[in-house]
């Protein structure tokens, strides 16, 4: 969105929020020039009870944590030319991390999306829980593209560690311009800093709650068979062909969720096998179906999927945080099996 156009609508929606206050009104004001870094971008007045109050606006075109912690330095660098002016960021809309930043130092906010908190004086304003009204889906895409989820699967598994940019990408076999953007994406969520042993994860949490809310198991080609052995069976007789064959392969969803939380109870057996063949598939004895399928093979959308996978009985089981993710997108026992990874395998290494 174009800053003027967001500083125009930010303003009206300020307005907007003090309407139903009888006693409070805002007063006409006036964009600051060029909205350079010499002054606020917009600087106008409430009427309180007759009294008339100094206001301070500061937009941005992003709401994320970062860009609301650098309009609120700015906001608090003009308290010696407007002192006691009530400060206010606007933005098209302003994240839950954000709006803590901004409660803390005191300062409102307004987004475009209908949230907003203003505390001044007798007024206190307080609207939260409206969805983002302006997604940025070419950032979501940047985040969670398949050579940028490459990235985030090295820095989850390994979320003490400090790395170099370098390294990084090295290690999660990307360019070192798609790890310097994700970096990027994640330092303006505050999801990251920089340590003296190069930059790590602060927030492992919010970074997988956000990712599997947009992960998708079905990315992958999914091929459903039936089998009469029991899950367990299958998944033996395909770790035996795989490496027979000289396939890769990992188990997967319930069928890896059982080995990290083994409490977690399935009957249908998931592997990612990037190549299924037609041997492959009849030497484990599985018959293609289209209905009452207790097996599926997925050919995984990016061979960083099976980045991480481990070992665990003999079985190769992808990584706790793929586990997770696809387990997310199966209702029921699903999601259930999903919190107990979480829990009792990702959350200790936080």
């Amino acid at each position: 969105m174009d800053k003027h156009r967001l500083i125009d609508e930010a303003v009206a929606r300020l307005g907007k929020c003090l309407a139903d206050v009888p006693f409070c009104a805002l007063e006409p004001g006036a964009r600051s020039a060029g909205t350079t870094p010499e002054g606020p971008d917009w600087v106008g007045s409430f009427r309180v009870d007759g009294e008339e109050e100094t206001v301070l606006l500061q937009a941005d075109t992003s709401g994320q944590p970062r860009r609301a912690r650098e309009a609120t330095n700015a906001l608090l660098r003009w308290n010696s030319l407007y002192p006691g002016a009530i400060r206010v960021f606007a933005a098209p809309y302003v994240s839950p991390d954000a709006a803590e930043i901004l409660g803390r130092a005191s300062i409102g906010y307004v987004d475009l999306s209908g949230n907003c908190r203003l505390s001044f004086d007798k007024v206190y304003i307080r609207i939260e829980g409206r969805p983002n009204k302006f997604v940025q889906r070419r950032d979501l895409r940047s985040l969670y593209s398949p050579k940028a989820e490459r990235v985030l699967r090295i820095l989850l598994s390994e979320p003490q560690r400090g790395w170099k940019i370098k390294e990084l990408a090295t290690t999660a076999g990307v360019s070192l311009g798609q790890a310097s953007n994700v970096k990027r994406l994640l330092e303006d969520r505050e999801w990251l800093q920089q340590r003296e042993d190069g930059f790590g994860l602060t927030r492992p949490d919010r970074l997988l709650d956000e990712w599997s809310e947009n992960y998708n198991y079905r990315k992958n080609e999914t091929r459903d068979y039936y089998s009469m052995d029991a899950a367990s069976q299958v998944e033996t007789k395909l770790a035996s062909m795989c490496e027979e064959l000289g396939l890769t392969y990992a188990v997967a969803g319930l069928s890896a969720a059982w080995r990290l939380a083994p409490h977690v109870r399935y009957q249908r057996a998931m592997a990612y096998v990037p190549e299924v063949s037609d041997e492959l598939v009849n030497r484990v004895g599985l018959k293609p179906v289209s209905s009452g399928a207790n097996v599926m093979l997925l050919v995984p959308y990016d061979e960083g999927v099976l980045a991480g996978s481990q070992m665990i009985d003999g079985i190769r089981v992808t990584s706790p945080v793929q586990t997770y993710l696809d387990l997310r997108g199966f209702r029921g026992r699903g999601e259930e099996a999903a919190e107990a990874v979480l829990r009792e395998v990702i959350k200790p290494t936080w």
